[in-house]
């Protein structure tokens, strides 16, 4: 299983970014994609996942009405779309997969089994 993030930059305070989690290896319906961050001195959050399979999602408070997931199966490709974003939104964000297979979708770092390298967000001006 690979999963590789793509999309990130550098954008200023109120700007948007959509970040890009190409999965491959599995079939995307059978799984949980989820997207977490890493900002400097912090542990790891879980920001937004999807199952795939029926379109449920999770949202951390923080990002609601700001972020959206959203999933192409066909191109096993997993998004989040970020608006107005914050100098809090720094981090390096990582996207995770888990089977879907009894779970919902969550925030919880340590359920998720495969993980990609990360791609940097930095809000600044």
């Amino acid at each position: 299983v690979q999963l590789q993030a793509s999309g990130g930059g550098l954008v200023q305070p109120g700007g948007s970014l959509r970040l890009s989690c190409v999965v491959s290896g599995i079939t995307l319906e059978d799984y949980i994609i989820g997207w977490f961050r890493q900002a400097p001195g912090k542990l790891r959050e879980g920001v937004s996942s999807i199952r795939t399979r029926d379109g449920t999602t999770y949202y951390a408070n923080s990002v609601k009405d700001r972020f959206t997931i959203s999933s192409d199966n066909a191109k096993n490709t997993v998004h989040l779309e970020m608006r107005s974003l914050k100098p809090g939104d720094t981090a390096v964000y990582y996207c995770a997969g888990r089977i879907a297979r009894y779970h919902y979708p969550s925030g919880d770092v340590g359920g998720y089994d495969y993980w990609g390298a990360g791609t940097l967000v930095t809000v600044s001006s």
